[in-house]
């Protein structure tokens, strides 16, 4: 460990460190000699060295950098007879870089953390043995073994077995998920027991860990709009530094004084404020399963103030269930009503038929092919059974098919209303009853508003495609401050146009198929539940990896802060320039405690954006009352079935 440490990044300054220590000991005891000016020449070459060929490197590249003026200065320090102003501006530059480095490493940790996660090895069951290989050689299809403690070597889905998997690599979430035959798991996560067969369909760099690592690097890479800025400031400063001490030079014909300009001019803190600020809140974002494209969209992200949200799938779970069987007839009951629209929706592919077939299924009821069955589109379906002629939809269907409502219109009303989806039983033009499905809301729906308006977004919207009644409902539960109902995908992209010209900036929240060209159109585009897709991954300005909408205000507050910071950092190190060329001119401020004062403070504005990678407390906001000013667009009527 001594070897690595000696061989690493505290090398150099140690090795220099020592010499000058040597020097002042040679001074102390010989005087003034000429063997402590050699030591202390020396530790100024061991240190400076690196510093020289970065700047000669640099020159060569057309770049004027920080490591220039620290090599002109300390060589003119050599030249003019200053070994200690050499020495000391060198070592100190030294202790810098090595510090800079450790620390830009630690900001970094959550790339390393997700890389240290891959697994290396698998089990998988080959002519009914189990054979242990490396996990990049599993093939697409094979079936691995995943035991207790074991990492999941690839992406694939559960064929056998039950257990618990820790899927904090993955979502962020480190409470276990249980998983059993038919659920989809991830490579990386670790099982916290049982035993799963699982068939492989990501293997190496097709899986989803992949896919976030890659995506995290060039995250982190990515320049922000200030980073691109504080570069292009950086390319005239440092010239003009030169420029400046070669002035003061001429002027004043002090030499020491023009070398301590272009050593406390050095902009490095300044340099180093936004990349570590960008890095440290894109990696606590990746450790939480929130995955930001990079330091533009981290930065737009802080400015966000409309949220759009798509209804099916993000504030409500996307799975419709049967809520209602109203009984009409008077010769009929629940199981007729309910078992005549389920064998009609048996031959339908419309979602809405899948929670009345299922919930016929569970109660015992037949639900058998009908003989024949004719969708009608925006109404309902029509089908021939046994004979019988069956219609379940909307009341427009029942006007089509010249059926009195024999009462349902009331009925109807009543469901849409609450939020339901209501469609009307009919058999051989007679009313039997009515059924209504809905869409559950998610139990964190309310509370992620709320977050939201916390994080100081002003405005968040609910965008939909569903009937204004159900809309309706779903918003005044969960407190959006505005809903539009009945939108086509080009109406929901239109939306959000308006939005930005009332002068948001807006992030659109949806599953990014048919709300694709919102999605596009917004300054940010979030996909939720990302884990499964490779192209919400890709694509996707921010990706939540787990399906958690609490989430979502998270990066928002995420990007705030880390926007927050990286502007403190940039103040420090102006502040500390400033402070440091006033010295300098003025008097007071030598070579040695100006780059020790530079360097401390390039140290505060590394710990000051390492403060981004704790983990922060999540404070959930009080639930505001409800309240959605509806402008929802003219839709069909409310049992329209859309």
């Amino acid at each position: 460990m001594t070897s690595t440490w000696w061989r690493g990044r505290w090398a150099v300054p140690a090795a220099s460190g020592a010499l000058i220590l040597a020097s002042i000991a040679a001074a102390r005891l010989f005087g003034s000699d000429p063997v402590s000016d050699v030591l202390m020449v020396a530790a100024a070459v061991v240190a400076g060295t690196g510093i020289v060929v970065k700047a000669v490197r640099a020159l060569l590249a057309k770049v004027i950098g920080i490591d220039l003026l620290v090599s002109v200065a300390s060589i003119g320090a050599i030249i003019i007879g200053e070994y200690w102003e050499a020495a000391a501006v060198t070592f100190l530059f030294a202790i810098g870089h090595a510090l800079e480095a450790a620390t830009l490493t630690k900001t970094r940790s959550a790339l390393a953390e997700l890389v240290a996660v891959a697994p290396d090895v698998a089990v998988v069951l080959r002519d009914g043995e189990q054979v242990e290989v490396p996990a990049a050689s599993v093939a697409p299809g094979e079936t691995v073994l995943v035991k207790n403690g074991a990492k999941v070597p690839v992406d694939g889905e559960v064929i056998a077995g039950t257990g618990a998997l820790d899927e904090a690599s993955i979502t962020g979430e480190s409470i276990p998920v249980e998983k059993a035959e038919g659920d989809k798991v991830f490579a990386g996560t670790v099982s916290r027991g049982g035993l799963l067969q699982v068939r492989a369909t990501g293997i190496g760099a097709d899986t989803t860990l992949a896919r976030i690592i890659h995506r995290v690097e060039e995250a982190q890479d990515a320049k922000a709009k200030t980073q691109a800025f504080m570069d292009r400031f950086s390319a005239w400063y440092t010239p003009g530094i030169i420029v400046l001490a070669l002035v003061v030079g001429l002027l004043t014909g002090d030499v020491v004084l023009a070398l301590t300009l272009l050593v406390i001019g050095c902009p490095g803190a300044l340099v180093i404020s936004v990349p570590v600020s960008i890095v440290a809140g894109i990696g606590r974002g990746a450790r939480d399963g929130i995955l930001i494209k990079g330091g533009e969209y981290l930065e737009t992200s802080a400015k966000i103030s409309a949220v759009a949200l798509d209804k099916t799938g993000t504030l409500t779970e996307g799975r419709p269930h049967l809520t209602d069987v109203v009984v009409l007839d008077p010769a009929a009951d629940r199981a007729a009503v309910l078992g005549w629209a389920a064998r009609a929706e048996a031959g339908s592919e419309h979602p809405l038929a899948r929670p009345i077939i299922d919930a016929a299924r569970a109660e015992g009821l037949d639900v058998s092919l009908p003989d024949h069955t004719d969708p009608v589109p925006g109404k309902g379906i029509t089908a021939v059974l046994a004979g019988h002629r069956v219609a379940v939809g909307n009341l427009p269907l029942l006007a089509a098919e010249r059926i009195d409502d024999g009462g349902a219109a009331a009925a109807v009303e009543r469901l849409a209303a609450a939020g339901r989806t209501p469609m009307v039983v009919a058999v051989d033009g007679r009313v039997l009853g009515v059924v209504a499905v809905a869409d559950r809301v998610r139990a964190d729906a309310a509370q992620m508003v709320a977050n939201l308006h916390a994080a100081g977004v002003k405005k968040v919207v609910m965008l939909t495609g569903d009937q204004p009644l159900v809309a309706r409902a779903v918003a005044a539960q969960v407190g959006v401050d505005e809903v539009r109902a009945g939108l086509l995908p080009e109406d929901k992209l239109d939306a959000v146009r308006e939005l930005q010209q009332q002068g948001h900036v807006v992030a659109m929240v949806g599953d990014g198929v048919n709300d694709a060209p919102a999605l596009a159109t917004a300054d940010i585009g979030v996909a939720m539940g990302a884990a499964g897709s490779a192209v919400a991954i890709e694509t996707a300005d921010i990706a939540l990896m787990g399906d958690q909408l609490l989430k979502l205000p998270q990066a928002v507050d995420l990007a705030r802060r880390t926007v927050r910071n990286l502007r403190q950092n940039i103040t420090i190190a102006l502040i500390t320039v400033a402070a440091l060329l006033a010295g300098v001119l003025f008097g007071g401020v030598t070579m040695a405690l100006g780059i020790l004062i530079h360097e401390i403070s390039v140290l505060v504005v590394i710990v000051n954006a390492m403060r981004l990678l704790r983990r922060r407390a999540t404070h959930h906001a009080p639930l505001a009352p409800a309240r959605a000013d509806s402008t929802a667009s003219p839709a069909a009527p409310a049992a329209q079935r859309a």
